[in-house]
């Protein structure tokens, strides 16, 4: 398992400086952690949608933006990634916690746990999947991603990969 400190520590050593957000118990540690640094930003959000376009304010201010959510908010968030991030070219790393992955979870999880690759594929937004051996490679590749293509990026992070 690898630590949440570590987690954020890496975000930030690849230029992500600026978090937004929904709770989540899988990164609840991540959230924290986040919220005690002084070297970066976090603002708590109430909905997906609205932790999009906070995201968004930030990038238009010089940050490098990351969301965290849960999968279920990807159906909250998805037009706001569709009609302004994907239009008008605002990027974003959406951290994403699998819930309902294989079929396991609350029942409140299961259909969003077996269609949310599905939903990133049809509006075209690129995603990969955070195991223990790649972290590091796809925060990198991510941030990469992001500043050459400007446009977000989704890594979804299955429970028991960090903290």
């Amino acid at each position: 398992m690898f630590k949440s400190d570590d987690f954020a520590q890496e975000l930030i050593n690849n230029g992500y400086d600026f978090f937004t957000g929904v709770p989540c118990t899988i990164i609840g540690n991540l959230i924290t952690n986040l919220t005690d640094r002084p070297d970066v930003t976090y603002i708590p959000s109430v909905r997906e949608d609205t932790a999009v376009g906070i995201a968004s304010g930030a990038y238009m201010a010089g940050k490098i933006p990351v969301v965290l959510m849960q999968n279920s908010g990807l159906g909250q968030c998805l037009n706001a990634l569709a009609s302004l991030n994907l239009i008008y070219k605002l990027p974003c790393l959406l951290i994403v916690t699998w819930r309902g992955f294989n079929g396991k979870d609350a029942p409140e999880h299961l259909v969003m746990g077996k269609v949310c690759t599905k939903l990133l594929d049809t509006v075209g937004i690129s995603h990969y999947t955070f195991n223990l051996d790649n972290i590091k490679v796809l925060i990198k590749m991510s941030h990469r991603y992001i500043t050459e293509n400007k446009e977000p990026f989704a890594i979804f992070l299955k429970k028991g990969i960090i903290d």
